[in-house]
């Protein structure tokens, strides 16, 4: 016994040992991948490398179609065969946020149509698709895609509910830089450092604002005050960068 027992315990320090390397290096792993908030509280959500700390809603990992291309965030749908467009699902955050300030870069392809949604309920059981709960501030080709031609659907807008009160979009093919900010209730939404929809969230004139809109048929759409942050996959090529948001 004595002979199994030295024998034994040479090799259980050596398991030990592995397995608190082993522990360590997963450590060190999770500091690293981590976001981490700036000195002035930003937190990049994109670390320009990899789609860490992303996924495509109701999955455990980011579609098919998203890929990482030139420090974007890329949805690439075209199908080399010549098929149907490449799926990726729409691109949710892990985290949820409440009142936050959120800037991101974007650009979209000839004819394209995507979106930002924000405040967005993952629950697949109860909620098909990202917006059926989340508020999208649209992105689009003005010039290309049909959409543009409905009132409360061309880029800026807080989509179908209001329009932009101006339009300082830049077209198809060059980036455009938005902000979103949400505070205590008080939505402004900015394009290219304009300010182009403001409105308070969640009152009487809200819901109303719902109400005459294509989301009356949900009725948990707009009334979540904690959510994710969404990249949409309409079926377009679109990019996204300079991913940033700030817990206010």
């Amino acid at each position: 016994m004595k002979r199994h027992l030295l024998t034994l315990l040479p090799l259980a320090a050596l398991m030990l040992g592995c397995q608190s390397e082993q522990q360590d290096t997963t450590a060190d792993n999770a500091n690293a991948t981590a976001p981490t908030e700036t000195q002035d509280g930003w937190i990049p959500l994109f670390n320009g490398k990899n789609l860490e700390s992303w996924h495509s809603y109701g999955q455990s990992t980011a579609g098919k179609a998203w890929e990482v291309e030139d420090s974007t965030i890329h949805l690439a749908t075209t199908n080399p065969s010549g098929g149907e467009p490449i799926k990726g699902g729409d691109l949710v955050t892990d985290e949820s946020f409440e009142d936050f300030d959120l800037k991101l870069d974007w650009k979209i392809s000839p004819k394209g149509n995507s979106g930002i949604i924000f405040y967005v309920h993952e629950d697949t059981a109860k909620y098909k698709e990202t917006w059926n709960t989340g508020l999208e501030m649209q992105v689009l080709d003005n010039n290309g895609h049909p959409d543009a031609q409905i009132v409360k659907h061309r880029a800026g807008d807080l989509y179908d509910l209001i329009a932009s009160s101006s339009e300082p979009v830049k077209p198809a093919g060059e980036w455009n830089h938005a902000e979103i900010i949400s505070n205590d209730g008080k939505l402004d939404l900015y394009l290219n450092g304009t300010k182009v929809v403001t409105t308070t969230l969640w009152d009487d004139n809200w819901k109303k604002m719902v109400a005459d809109s294509k989301f009356s048929s949900m009725p948990d759409f707009g009334t979540f005050k904690s959510g994710k942050i969404a990249l949409q996959d309409h079926g377009h090529d679109v990019w996204f960068r300079n991913i940033m948001i700030k817990r206010l």
